[in-house]
């Protein structure tokens, strides 16, 4: 036991991953690991200092809080680290990868890739699937169940529009982990924001739209996501905004 607690704090105050040439992060701060509420904030880099871009937003999480996710951050190896339907959304710094939605075009950065979905659109979440975590654009309609189960458009409003968070991603490098999590993005709040998520990051409508507008791929966007008392230890050693 007194080893693994000698690995984990180790391994959570490690130097900073965020990449240096990265100059624009979200900030996801919650008030414990247990909480589902969280304040949001768009940073840049202007030189050796991140800056605040407009004011912070409300969003919410999954309905069990947080957990150590598969990111840029070094690993962590305790009973913290997300899993599959876990119902927690992934702590740690992120890659920012594509925008999906229904609409046929959305305001973006023209740099950000927008992908509109279609029913032959899946995201796959079955964990014995080779396509684990993946997007996979079927050449047909859906026919089987396992097929219709992962269609990415279920005439869920929440998911008309989300931006993917990178984690346990092939954007890693090698391949997703089975059964460490999948599909996390940031998408639309449910009932005003009254519902917490199974471990996404939600917001409204009108602020994701916004975010999404500001993301740059060219600046090489991060999530970075922790409870305050996370984020304070290791500001200074992460070098976070």
């Amino acid at each position: 036991m007194k080893s693994l607690l000698i690995l984990f704090i180790t391994a959570i105050t490690l130097p900073a991953q965020v990449p240096q040439s990265s100059t624009q992060a979200i900030v996801g701060v919650t008030s414990g690991w247990n909480s589902s509420y969280v304040t949001l904030h768009l940073y840049e880099k202007k030189g050796p200092t991140w800056q605040l871009v407009g004011t912070p937003w409300k969003g919410r999480l999954g309905k069990n809080g947080l957990a150590w996710g598969r990111g840029l951050h070094p690993q962590i190896s305790s009973s913290t680290v997300k899993k599959e339907g876990d119902k927690r959304a992934p702590a740690g710094i992120f890659k920012i990868g594509n925008a999906y939605g229904y609409a046929p075009q959305i305001q973006k950065n023209t740099h950000l890739s927008y992908h509109q979905i279609t029913a032959k659109d899946l995201w796959v979440e079955d964990t014995k699937s080779p396509y684990y975590n993946k997007h996979l654009l079927l050449p047909h309609t859906p026919k089987t169940t396992w097929e219709k189960q992962a269609q990415m458009r279920q005439g869920d409003y929440a998911h008309a529009l989300k931006l993917y968070i990178a984690h346990n991603d092939a954007i890693m490098g090698g391949k997703p982990i089975p059964g460490l999590g999948s599909a996390i993005f940031f998408h639309i709040w449910r009932n005003g924001g009254s519902k917490s998520t199974a471990g996404c990051t939600t917001m409204e409508k009108e602020k994701l739209s916004h975010m999404i507008s500001l993301i740059d791929p060219k600046k090489q966007p991060v999530y970075i996501l922790l409870p305050q008392s996370e984020y304070v230890r290791l500001r200074s050693n992460w070098q976070l905004p």
